[in-house]
């Protein structure tokens, strides 16, 4: 596990409701500029969730806007023969994973490049950087072929979708590390809270954790930590036993639900992780209504729950982020703009109790 210590510093979740990606950098780092993030802009269609990571992968079609993986179609053998040895000659260290399909483009991520360039510009104020891609999971069960069949029920498929990801992740990763060491790579898995339910009855939790496992050895390997974002209930256990650095969860509506799993709570802050804490609620009804004071009486009272549990209150204070509960995307720029202003005021009020 990790020797970081966040202390309650301030985090954002990637997505914004802007159009312009150079004024979204400088909103990030005003509001976060030890751990400042890339920013996603979802008005922009190919910066979907699904989307923004797919360029790279064989086969891809899109038809009556709609965008899937054509197995059948012309050349389609030949596409994926190509992708495994592209893969196989980075892994190798035969070709560098710069200039290869495993990268971002500014065509559809650039933001990412905006980032870096802002954290070029700023680095003496940096702690850590955080990237982040969409997890294997809910790539694998959003992502269809031709026929409407998620790539996470034919293993081939899964098995090339994992390994673009993985060095997606991996090169997002080296990037970031070459302007700051500490660098943390977060797995956007909304689809994890349908766990349970019978859309996804035939999937195991081995298979899950399996799929976890192999994306964050690549950014391990570049010697970042991994996180992982939830932002609804799930099965935590799959989570924890995952084996991630950092768990992103709303805690403004569900922390009664993690508090459920006390063994796996404990083991996991006993070994180093983080809990990116998503006290600040991203729902419109409930910005409204709350201030930096009532979120951070709430996070105190959730401390007290976890000392119940066995987890001294500066433990949960060193091994904290404070975080909204989700991307800020989908709602208007006047309350994205609350909710970055919450979450600076929360952590800052926070560590300032300690």
């Amino acid at each position: 596990m990790s020797d970081f210590s966040p202390r309650a510093l301030p985090l954002l979740i990637g997505s914004l409701p802007m159009d312009n990606h150079s004024l979204a950098t400088e909103l990030i780092f005003s509001c976060t500029p030890e751990i400042p993030i890339w920013p996603q802009l979802p008005m922009y269609q190919e910066e979907g969730m699904l989307r923004q990571f797919l360029p790279g992968f064989p086969g891809i079609t899109e038809k009556n806007g709609k965008v899937f993986i054509d197995t059948d179609g012309t050349g389609f053998e030949e596409e994926l023969l190509a992708f495994y040895e592209e893969y196989l000659q980075i892994t190798e260290g035969v070709s560098d994973i710069d200039g290869s399909r495993f990268t971002l483009s500014p065509a559809v991520a650039q933001g990412f490049f905006s980032f870096l360039e802002s954290a070029r510009q700023h680095k003496e104020n940096l702690i850590a950087l955080k990237g982040q891609i969409t997890g294997p999971f809910t790539f694998c069960t959003g992502v269809v072929d031709q026929v409407g069949r998620a790539l996470f029920y034919d293993e081939q498929l899964r098995d090339a979708a994992i390994k673009l990801l993985a060095l997606k992740a991996r090169w997002q990763t080296r990037k970031m590390a070459e302007i700051c060491k500490r660098t943390l790579l977060f797995f956007d898995e909304p689809a994890l809270a349908g766990l349970g339910s019978s859309a996804y009855i035939t999937i195991s939790a081995e298979e899950i954790t399996a799929c976890l496992a192999e994306v964050f050895a690549a950014v391990r390997a570049e010697g970042g930590l991994t996180g992982v974002h939830v932002c609804a209930n799930t099965e935590w256990s799959v989570i924890f036993d995952s084996g991630l650095d950092v768990l992103s969860y709303d805690a403004y509506s569900y922390f009664d639900k993690l508090i459920l799993y006390p063994e796996h709570l404990r083991s996991f802050l006993e070994k180093g992780g983080i809990l990116a804490t998503g006290i600040v609620p991203t729902t419109p009804e409930y910005i409204e209504i709350e201030s930096a004071t009532s979120l951070v009486a709430r996070w105190h009272e959730q401390s007290a729950q976890l000392e119940k549990l066995g987890v001294p209150r500066q433990t949960v204070f060193q091994q904290t982020l404070i975080t909204p509960s989700c991307g800020t995307g989908s709602i208007s720029m006047a309350q994205a703009e609350k909710v970055l202003t919450l979450t600076r005021e929360v952590s800052s009020m926070i560590r300032a109790t300690f």
